[in-house]
């Protein structure tokens, strides 16, 4: 049987091992979006994961509503980046990076405009003395924007040397604004039908893979339930088939974040896709969502997925492959300090200590 511990070969990229660092955003860029220093320590410290997964990283003034978030569409940005991406490299680790466009759910006073979606629908947000303000529906020109911005980024992340980028196509983003019904109510060529819906998100994923190959495009999506404020009448119409299109494209991998009534972040009694997609996408196939090593191991040995993402325990575990490998215990990670400034609670959690010979 195939171990976690195993090596994988996602697209063009070799990784020791099937254990993912997923994207997690933790705010520690300047105002400006711009990567600093020490971020270069919080991503070597975790470089023994198979592959990392960057936080989500802003494609666009426009499309990056988190204060403190990291860009890569200046030179300033692509710049701050390379120590970043070297320090994973020395420590023998691979990384790519996720981009991202946050459409509705940016905020007017972080990118200083109305933000855009799919559709001109807010989105709700559970304190109402900070609403989200309403998107402006994306007209073709802004789409055609969107899609050279993503061009661009791509171009950037290999100025950086990141190994690749992943699409983030979830969570209630904008790729993921598209594809649910809930929140497209466009009667164009993006929207209506699931094939109209998943339309941007193939013709993003076909400009990364012109700039980068497709060994080097990775794409993220949450498949079941409702996530900040997006939801689908029917999941199975939509992310099946937009799975078999991404299979066709040959994709590096798919990452997914599968919710569950017991999930600690998006609860949902939603059906799992993971068996119906594992079906069409053939190609590396990771899954998300509050696993621990036995949870993990059951799923690579059922076939359902050929590697396994973890999240919050990568916070305050930077050795967390090598705790897994041991039957270690995991460190807890404080969770008033996952969006604050400064090295507390980022890069300060300690590593197991060597063994002896």
């Amino acid at each position: 049987m195939t171990s976690l511990f195993d090596p994988i070969q996602i697209g063009d990229i070799a990784a020791p091992n099937r254990i993912m660092m997923a994207p997690l955003t933790r705010g520690r860029s300047t105002p400006a979006h711009v990567p600093t220093p020490i971020m270069v320590d919080y991503y070597r410290q975790r470089a023994g994961a198979g592959l990392i997964v960057t936080e989500g990283t802003g494609i666009s003034q426009e499309g990056m509503g988190w204060p403190k978030a990291p860009g890569i569409w200046s030179d300033e940005q692509v710049e701050a980046w390379k120590p970043v991406t070297e320090a994973v490299h020395r420590a023998g680790g691979r990384i790519v990076t996720q981009l991202w466009h946050m459409g509705r759910l940016s905020r007017p006073e972080v990118i200083g405009m109305t933000p855009l979606s799919s559709s001109a629908i807010k989105a709700p947000y559970p304190k109402p003395q900070n609403p989200y303000a309403e998107p402006r529906a994306a007209t073709l020109d802004d789409i055609h924007r969107v899609l050279d911005d993503f061009s661009a980024t791509a171009r950037n992340a290999l100025r950086a040397g990141f190994d690749g980028v992943q699409l983030h196509g979830a969570n209630g983003y904008l790729i993921d604004q598209f594809l649910r019904d809930g929140t497209n109510h466009r009667d164009d060529q993006y929207g209506g039908t699931p094939e109209n819906r998943m339309r941007l998100l193939g013709e993003v994923v076909d400009r990364l893979v012109a700039e980068l190959g497709a060994g080097r495009t990775g794409v993220r999506l949450s498949p079941n339930g409702e996530s900040q404020g997006a939801d689908d009448s029917d999941p199975e119409s939509i992310f099946v088939p937009a799975a078999a299109m991404l299979q066709q494209k040959n994709i590096a991998f798919l990452e997914m974040r599968e919710q569950n009534p017991t999930s600690s972040f998006g609860k949902s009694d939603v059906p799992k896709l993971s068996p119906a997609i594992r079906r069409v996408f053939t190609n590396p196939l990771f899954l998300n969502q509050d696993y621990d090593l036995a949870g993990a191991q059951a799923d690579l040995d059922a076939g359902l997925a050929d590697g396994i993402a973890f999240g919050r325990d990568y916070i305050a575990n930077p050795d967390l492959a090598e705790r897994l490998r041991q039957g270690a215990s995991l460190n807890t990670p404080d969770v008033s300090t996952f969006y604050t400034d400064g090295t507390k609670g980022y890069t300060d959690y300690p590593a197991l200590e060597p063994q002896l010979a």
